[in-house]
C-alpha cells in the first residue's frame, strides 16, 4: 500500500517537472493581479481593476474567489517576485493532494484502485491545466479531498473526517463558485448511506460548508467594501452577454464533447460495451449523425458519440444508486446550467468517478493501453500548450529593451500581456490617446481595440507548436479552452495558434477639417473613443486640419432613449470651450466661437454618463453625427 502510494507521488511530480519552467498563461495574469493586490489589501485580494478586453474592470466580478490569489500572494511575498519555477513547484502540491484522495476514493470504490487513479491523472485537462496557475487545481484538490474526507467521516463515523471534509469544502467555495455543487454530491452519499443520529445531523449540515463558505465571503465583501462580488458578476455577465441562449448550448455541446474525453474513447468503448441497450445505441448514432450534419469532422463525430454513450450510462447507474455515476451526473448537469465557455477543465470534478468507473468495469488487457494512449494525448496537448505560451514569453523579451525606453501598449491577453507589462508595457483601452513614437503590440488572437493611427510593422513572428494539436487556433475550431469557436475536444492541425506584431505609430497627416464617423477616411483622423458606426465612449477626441479661417468648433450628436448621458463638453486642444445639458433625448449640436492658428488641432468630446447594450462590450455614451472646425 505505501509502496502504491509512494508510486503515485513519484508519477504525478514527473507529470510536473517538465513544465516547471511553463510561462504565464491564460487567465493566470488576472489571478496574479489579486495577489499583488493582496500585498496591499490582504483581506480583501479581490478589490482591484484591471483591463479586460480594452476595458477597466473590477476583479471583484471575476467568477472565482479569492482563494487563487491568497495562494499567489503567499507565494509572491515568500519569493519576492512572480518565478516560475518554484511556483509551479508550490503548485504541485495541489495535484498530489488531488492524487491521494482519488487513491483513497479509488480503494473505497474500486477494486482495480491503482489502475483507476492511473487513469485519473491521465485525464488531459488534469495534465495541461495542471501546469497553470489559475484555479482549476487548487479547487479539484479541495473538491477530492473534501469527498474523501466525508466518505471516511460517514462510513467510520469519523468527527475529525467530517471536519476536514468541511474544511476542504469551505476552501474549494473560497476557490470557485461551483463548489456549491458538492452540497448535492455529498447529500446523495449521506442519503445513500442512511445515516441516523446526531453524527447524522453534523454530516447533513457539513454538506452545506461550501455554499456556506461563498455565502460568507459575499456577505463580507458587501460589509466591509459595500459590493456584493455576485452582484458585480452577475452585472458582467450581462453586458458582456455571456449568459446568452446561445453561447449555453454551444457550452452543452462542448461538455457532451469533453465527457467523451475524460478517459480514453476505447476504454469507454470497452467498459459500456456490454451495458450498452438498443435505445442507447440509437441515441448515440443520433447524436453522432446530427454531429455529422453540423460538422464534416470524423473526430467531433467520435467525441460526441462517446460523450453520449457515457452519460447516458452514467444516468442509467445512477437510477441504480450508484453513487458515483450520481456524483458525475449531478456535477455534470450543475455544469449545463452554470457555465457558458464550455472549456474541458470545467469537467475535472467527473474524472474521479469516471476514472473509477471505468477502471471497475473495464477488461484488464483494455485498460493498460487506454491508459498509454490517453497519457501520450496529454502530454502531446501540455507539450503543445507549453510552446503556444513560450512564443509569447520569447517575443516579450525581443521587446524589452523598448518598453524600458519609450511606451509600449499591449492590444493582447494572457500571458503576452503579463510578460510585457513586467518589461513596463501598459495594456491598452479603448480610450487611448496613442502617439507617434508609442509601440503597440497585438494578438491576432486576442486582440480586443481597434487602433486608428497610422503604424509601420517593427517586428511579427507566428507561434507554431511543433506537437500538430492545438488547445486553441486561429482557426477556432477546438473547444478546449472556449466554445466561443469550434466544438472539437481538441484540434488536429500544424496551422499557427497566434501570430503577434509590434507596430510603430507614426505621425499622422490629417486632411478633413469636419469628420463625418461613417467617412472612409475617418479611421485616420481618430484618436480614441468614437466608433465607425458614429457611437463614442465616454471620451472621444479626432484631430483634423485646420481650415485657413476658422470661425467656431462644433459638435452634431444624437442621444437615443437608451442613453443616460445629458451632459456633454466640447474641448480644443485640451481647452473647454462650450458645455451644455440636454434634458430629453433628440439630436442637438453643441458649438462655440473659436480662433486658432495651429496647422491641427485635437477636437474632444465628453460625456457625463455611458451604458452599455446586450451583447455590445463597448462604453457607449453619444452617437456623433459631424464633429469639427467651421
Amino acid at each position: 500500500m505505501v509502496g502504491r502510494t509512494l508510486a503515485i507521488i513519484a508519477l504525478v511530480v514527473l507529470l510536473r517537472v517538465p513544465f516547471l519552467n511553463q510561462p504565464i498563461q491564460g487567465d493566470d495574469v488576472d489571478y496574479l493581479y489579486g495577489a499583488e493586490h493582496a500585498q496591499i489589501d490582504p483581506l480583501h485580494p479581490l478589490n482591484t481593476r484591471y483591463m479586460f478586453s480594452g476595458n477597466m474592470v473590477d476583479m471583484r466580478g471575476h467568477s472565482h474567489g479569492p482563494m487563487n490569489p491568497w495562494i499567489l500572494a503567499v507565494l509572491l511575498a515568500a519569493v519576492g517576485d512572480v518565478h516560475e519555477v518554484p511556483f509551479h513547484l508550490a503548485y504541485t502540491l495541489f495535484s498530489i493532494i488531488a492524487a491521494l484522495a482519488m487513491w483513497y476514493l479509488a480503494r473505497r470504490f474500486c477494486e482495480r484502485p491503482f489502475a483507476a487513479t492511473l487513469l485519473f491523472l491521465a485525464v488531459p485537462a488534469f495534465v495541461v491545466n495542471g501546469n497553470s496557475f489559475e484555479a482549476d487545481l487548487p479547487f479539484l484538490a479541495f473538491w477530492m479531498a473534501s469527498v474523501a474526507f466525508f466518505v471516511k467521516a460517514v462510513d467510520d463515523d469519523s468527527l475529525a473526517a467530517l471536519a476536514g471534509s468541511a474544511i476542504a469544502g469551505a476552501l474549494a467555495g473560497l476557490t470557485a463558485y461551483q463548489a456549491i455543487l458538492l452540497t448535492p454530491v455529498l447529500a446523495v452519499y449521506l442519503f445513500q448511506r442512511r445515516r441516523k443520529g446526531d453524527a447524522a445531523w453534523a454530516a447533513w449540515i457539513m454538506t452545506l460548508a461550501a455554499p456556506l463558505a461563498i455565502a460568507a465571503w459575499q456577505i463580507w465583501e458587501w460589509r466591509t467594501r459595500g459590493e456584493l462580488p455576485a452582484a458585480v458578476l452577475l452585472g458582467y455577465m450581462r453586458s458582456y452577454s455571456f449568459n446568452k441562449t446561445s453561447n449555453t448550448l454551444r457550452s452543452a455541446v462542448a461538455l457532451v464533447v469533453h465527457s467523451g474525453w475524460i478517459v480514453s474513447p476505447i476504454l469507454v468503448v470497452a467498459a459500456f460495451w456490454p451495458k450498452v441497450t438498443k435505445w442507447r445505441w440509437c441515441l448515440a448514432g443520433g447524436a453522432m449523425l446530427a454531429a455529422a450534419i453540423y460538422d464534416v469532422i470524423p473526430l467531433f463525430w467520435l467525441s460526441v458519440g462517446c460523450g453520449v454513450l457515457l452519460l447516458t450510462w452514467l444516468i442509467e447507474e445512477s437510477l441504480r444508486r450508484d453513487f458515483l455515476a450520481a456524483w458525475a451526473i449531478v456535477f455534470f448537469a450543475g455544469a449545463l446550467l452554470i457555465f457558458f465557455a464550455g472549456s474541458a477543465r470545467y469537467l475535472l470534478p467527473m474524472a474521479a468517478p469516471v476514472s473509477i468507473l471505468v477502471a471497475r468495469r473495464s477488461p484488464p488487457q483494455w485498460l493498460t493501453a487506454g491508459f498509454a494512449l490517453q497519457m501520450i494525448l496529454s502530454l502531446g496537448l501540455a507539450t503543445a500548450n507549453y510552446q503556444h505560451w513560450d512564443g509569447y514569453r520569447q517575443f516579450a523579451r525581443t521587446l524589452a529593451s523598448d518598453a524600458a525606453q519609450s511606451r509600449v501598449w499591449v492590444d493582447a491577453e494572457w500571458g503576452l500581456r503579463y510578460y510585457l507589462e513586467s518589461e513596463g508595457a501598459l495594456p491598452l483601452s479603448r480610450d487611448q490617446v496613442i502617439e507617434p513614437g508609442d509601440t503597440v503590440v497585438s494578438s491576432e488572437l486576442a486582440h480586443a481595440v481597434t487602433v486608428n493611427a497610422p503604424v509601420a510593422q517593427v517586428s511579427a513572428a507566428n507561434i507554431i507548436p511543433s506537437i500538430p494539436l492545438r488547445l486553441i487556433s486561429l482557426s477556432h475550431r477546438s473547444a478546449y479552452s472556449s466554445a466561443a469557436g469550434g466544438l472539437l475536444p481538441f484540434e488536429i492541425s500544424r496551422g499557427p495558434v497566434d501570430r503577434v506584431r509590434a507596430d510603430l505609430v507614426i505621425d499622422r497627416k490629417p486632411v478633413l477639417s469636419y469628420l463625418d464617423p461613417k467617412d472612409p477616411q475617418a479611421p485616420v483622423h481618430v484618436l480614441s473613443g468614437l466608433f465607425p458606426d458614429g457611437w463614442m465612449s465616454e471620451r472621444a477626441s479626432v484631430l483634423l486640419k485646420t481650415p485657413e479661417k476658422v470661425n467656431s468648433a462644433e459638435v452634431v450628436f444624437f442621444i437615443p432613449t437608451t442613453a443616460p448621458a445629458r451632459h456633454v463638453q466640447l474641448l480644443v486642444d485640451g481647452q473647454l470651450v462650450a458645455e451644455e445639458a440636454f434634458p430629453v433625448p433628440g439630436r442637438y449640436k453643441l458649438a462655440a466661437p473659436l480662433h486658432i492658428s495651429n496647422p491641427t488641432a485635437t477636437v474632444t468630446i465628453v460625456v457625463d454618463k455611458t451604458f452599455t447594450a446586450p451583447g455590445d462590450r463597448r462604453n457607449l455614451g453619444v452617437v456623433i453625427i459631424g464633429v469639427g472646425l467651421r
